[in-house]
Parts: structure tokens; sequence; C-alpha cells
């Protein structure tokens, strides 16, 4: 199964969706339910990946932490003003086995799905947690030397770091799940990578996961990277991704693996076989609403560009539509998922859904659809369609003064995007809240002596203008705040 240069993602919030085919059909839904119908929804759409977000086995005990603990709750409150006990399920990377939980049909299930899915070109990406476990994994009883150990003392200095856990061998004392920055999470277990059995019995894990789906979204994937792991934990871990990602490969060459990464450790992931990486440096700098340095950071070359993975919201940022104003979220989307990459939507995002969902919660709340921004992802996804948005070639635009002293330039973000001598797209955003004009200098050499047409495929508007212009000056631009824009540029006449 080929993929193009540039594929689209859409992440799913797998007990949620079910849930909800639960309320629909009166009874239990598993992955068996999902009609076939959604499923040429999505591939209609455009994706080429659909990720299952917590299919796997999570525990008793991780249920009963999500429940108990205040701080959760009131966000859970938050999100389902009508919360019951039953919408509580535990975390999703809580895990307690890497079997399908049989709330979704078991491992039979996903393999049916995946067959679904392939048989209409999508691909199937899974959750890995390498970090931690829940707290009543297998292997607390059974190899409890996989994980940090504590003390009593440790006990007492840091609480949200450590807690007892109760076995028919005598009770220990192990260490949460956590970064170098936050407390533990105290739903899970941290392993010790510092013990190569403990790295070779999650290889196991890795492997027996690869052969279940196409791809893995690795969590908080740099904890085990050696230098992180060190100033976490203060022991010294060999390095894990390397040998994991050539082990899964020899196996299924085609194997796909993405970061969730950040601290600026988004290539060292890539280099050591990630093929996308988070980018969250241009979500931030998004939400600054400032162009300059969206700008500064899309001149990384394209051997970085072309490996991450670039977003608006997942399951742990707050909703887009939360987060941008209406027509700054529009702005943002064009200048993201029009940028190369893996274009990483998520569920509810189109629909302009305002909670964040927890994953600890298997039911979402109702929500009304935004329909202008419904219509808006529908062209946007039109779009990406195109074959220049997923094999072509892209490129960053210069923009510059429209005229005198006027520094509004540097409000604009443009590109192109070039397949052949025939498709050309130019994308173009007034990234501000300020009206803004500048010429874009066109990478396009052919361009005078003829008559060219600009049409907007997420506007109305079409434009005829002079190639010689064009070519000489650039494409003049005098927009309102945050208008976005992306031209085809074709011979005007041309049918």
């Amino acid at each position: 199964m080929s993929t193009p240069r540039y594929p689209s993602l859409y992440q799913i919030n797998t007990r949620v969706w079910l849930t909800a085919r639960s309320r629909a059909l009166g009874r239990a839904a598993t992955l068996d339910d999902v009609p076939d119908e959604e499923l040429d929804r999505l591939s209609s759409a455009g994706f080429d990946w659909i990720w299952l977000l917590s299919v796997w086995q999570t525990g008793a005990a991780g249920q009963r932490v999500s429940r108990a603990n205040p701080e959760w709750r009131a966000e859970f409150a938050h999100t389902l003003p009508d919360l019951q006990e039953s919408d509580i399920a535990g975390s999703g990377f809580a895990i307690t086995g890497y079997s399908v939980s049989d709330t979704l049909g078991g491992d039979g299930a996903l393999a049916r799905f995946l067959a679904r899915l392939r048989a209409r070109g999508l691909r199937l990406m899974l959750d890995f947690v390498p970090n931690h476990t829940g707290l009543d994994h297998p292997w607390v009883a059974q190899h409890p030397e996989y994980y940090i150990p504590g003390t009593e003392d440790d006990l007492v200095r840091e609480p949200a770091n450590y807690t007892r856990v109760p076995r028919d061998g005598g009770d220990l004392v192990l260490a949460h799940g956590r970064d170098p920055y936050f407390p533990g999470w105290p739903d899970t277990l941290q392993l010790d990578y510092s013990n190569v059995a403990t790295q070779e019995a999650m290889m196991a894990e890795l492997l027996a996961v690869a052969g279940r789906c196409d791809g893995v979204r690795c969590d908080m994937a740099m904890l085990v990277l050696p230098d992180v792991f060190e100033r976490t934990w203060g022991r010294r871990a060999p390095e894990f991704w390397p040998d994991a990602t050539r082990r899964v490969r020899e196996r299924q060459p085609d194997f796909c693996f993405m970061a969730e990464v950040y601290w600026d450790l988004e290539w060292t992931l890539q280099q050591q076989g990630f093929d996308y990486a988070y980018d969250k440096r241009l979500y931030d700098r998004l939400r600054e609403g400032r162009a300059e340095p969206v700008r500064e950071h899309l001149h990384a070359g394209l051997d970085y560009q072309d490996r991450v993975a670039r977003f608006l919201e997942n399951h742990d940022e707050p909703r887009a539509a939360a987060t941008f104003h209406p027509d700054a979220h529009r702005a943002a989307a064009v200048v993201t998922f029009l940028a190369p990459g893996l274009r990483f939507f998520h569920q509810g995002q189109f629909e302009g859904c305002l909670k964040r969902i927890s994953p600890h919660l298997v039911r979402g709340p109702e929500e009304p659809i935004d329909a202008v921004l419904s219509t808006f992802y529908e062209r946007l996804l039109a779009v990406l369609r195109r074959p220049e948005l997923r094999d072509g070639d892209w490129r960053l635009l210069p923009c510059g003064p429209a005229w005198g002293h006027n520094a509004s330039w540097k409000h604009y973000v443009a590109y192109s995007w070039q397949l052949g001598g025939v498709h050309r797209l130019i994308v173009a955003v007034n990234a501000s809240p300020v009206y803004s004009q500048c010429f874009v200098r066109l990478p396009f050499g052919d361009l005078a002596g003829s008559q060219w047409r600009l049409e907007d495929l997420i506007g109305e508007a079409v434009y005829t203008r002079d190639g010689g212009d064009l070519q000489t000056w650039g494409l003049f631009l005098d927009e309102p705040p945050w208008k976005a824009q992306v031209f085809t540029l074709a011979p005007a006449g041309r049918e």
C-alpha cells in the first residue's frame, strides 16, 4: 500500500466513538459495529491514516485513581456537566496489557477493523506507551525489577512521585511515571530503562503491537532517551529507539513511527528512526498570533519539515475552536495544513467542538456543529486531496513591502506548491489582526507574456493578472485581518 509524500491522519477517541455508537444502537457497540459507510466517508475525505486512541486494556486500579482524583474530576465535570461514574474508565495511557479491550470487541474485532481499513486504502495507527504501565500491570507481580524502585524515605519526601504497591510477596515502593518537570502520573508506574531486561520486554511488546497495525504513535517518546531518563531518574539508560525502530522494520519495512515529543528533541527522534515527530513549536507560535516567528520556523530544511506532524489540536491540547478566534482559526489551519509534513487532524475539529475530552473519559458532550467552520474544513480537505499538495514541491515564498515604509508585509506567510509544469498553487495568509499589504515574490520563471488566472479554492475570489507584472513585482495582496487564500495559478482561458 503506497502513501503520498504528505499524508493526512485523523485521530479518533475510540471509546468515546463507540459510546456514541452504543447510544444509537441501544446496546454496547464494538469496532465491528462501525458501519462501512463511516469508513467510506473517512477514505473519501482524503485521509491516509486513522489513529485509534485508547484501544488497549486498562485496569481497575487506574480507574479508581481517575475517579478519586479531585483535580481530574473537576475537569471531567466541566466536560460533562451530567458526569456519571461509568463515564470515567481510567486513562487509556495507563495500560495493563497490549490486547484490545473486551469492551471494544477484543483482538478479533481490531483485526477485522484493520482489514476493512486496508480495503479502502487506509492505514491504522495505534498507541504505544514506552515510559510507564498501569498500576496493576502483570509485571508488577511477575517482574518488579522492570520498574524504578523507591524507598520509604522517597515515599515520605515525594509522595506525588512514589506509591506503595501491595503484592503477595510483600509490598513495594515504586515510582510513578513522570517527566522531569512535573509530578508523577498517579495511575502509572515508571519503567526502568537502565535495565536491559526492561528494554527487551518493551521491545517484545512493541513487536507484538506492530503485528496488529501499520504504525504507532509513541507517547512522550523523548522520556526514554538516555539524557532525559538520566536527568529524571539519575540512571543512565542505553539507547532504545534506534534498535526498536530497526527491529520492527526488519519485519515490516513500511511500518510508521510517530513521536509525541517536546523540548526541541524532534530532530533527535527523527534521527533515531521516527518517520514523524510532533511539531508543537509551530502550534505554539501560531497561538502567539505573530507571523514572523512562524516564517522563521518554516525556514527549516525539508529533511526536517517533511517528517513533522502538524496539528491545531489533539487529545492533549485544547480545542482549536476554543483557542483561536474564528478568523484566526481558519488562518492558522491554512498555515499548518498546507505546510509540508504529516497533516494531523482530530475528531471534532471540523465540527468546531469546544470541549476537550480527557483520555480518562468514555463519553463526550453533545455540542452543536459550527456550520461555517465545517464548510471551511470541507474546502480545506478538498484542497489537500489535490496532487500538488500530496506529492508536489513546496517552497516558502519571500514577501516584501507594498510601498515605502509599509512594514505590514511582515504579517504574511506565503507558500507555493508545484507538481510538474501544470499544477501550481499559491498560499497566502495575513496572519495578523490588522489590515496588511505586501508583494509575494513568485518562484515561476515562465509567467511573462501571458495573462494568468488566480482562483481562491477556499474563498470566492477570482483574479486575472499580467504575467510580466507577476514575474517582476510579485503578487500584490491587500487583505483584512487573518485572511487566508489558496490560489490556483493557470494561464487565463485554460479550461
